[in-house]
């Protein structure tokens, strides 16, 4: 995890994560967020309860679902995080399961959410999905995301 000052955005990672489902792979993209402080806990639960409600509609691409919820669902801060499962999982997805890397995300507002989208939009056709997954470890994941988030 980063150490950030109080406005610079929380990034943090995790590599080679088991996660048995996709249920446990969103609390898992969640958790660093949560640990720093940058989202309540309950965030997680509305991230798993988005898919539940919407279907897999955050499998972006093939392998990439991007984990997140509203800013009223109890972000703190603007935050990043990256997760990678040792086993990909199914969400369920018709074109794009399974998925091995998470990013989750979290945003105090709908300004800042739209700026932190189109940021990891550029970032991910730059071959971001692929450098996370090639990280080996947390510092290099961590290093990875903050260059999405050192122009916001």
């Amino acid at each position: 995890m980063s150490e950030p000052d109080d406005d610079a955005p929380v990034v943090a990672a995790a590599t080679g994560v088991n996660a048995a489902d996709w249920r446990a792979a969103v609390r898992a993209a969640c958790q660093p967020l949560v640990d720093a402080g940058a989202v309540e806990p309950r965030y997680t639960d509305r991230c798993v309860d988005m898919v539940e409600e919407h279907g897999p509609y955050m499998v972006l691409t093939p392998g990439l679902a991007l984990a997140h919820a509203r800013p009223t669902d109890g972000v703190r801060r603007l935050c990043l995080a990256a997760t990678t499962l040792t086993e990909p999982v199914m969400f369920g997805h018709p074109d794009n399961d399974p998925v091995d890397l998470l990013i989750a995300f979290g945003s105090p507002d709908d300004s800042s959410h739209i700026g932190l989208l189109q940021k990891l939009a550029e970032h991910l056709l730059a071959g971001l999905a692929d450098t996370l997954r090639d990280a080996p470890d947390r510092a290099r994941a961590i290093r990875a995301l903050e260059t999405v988030v050192a122009d916001l």
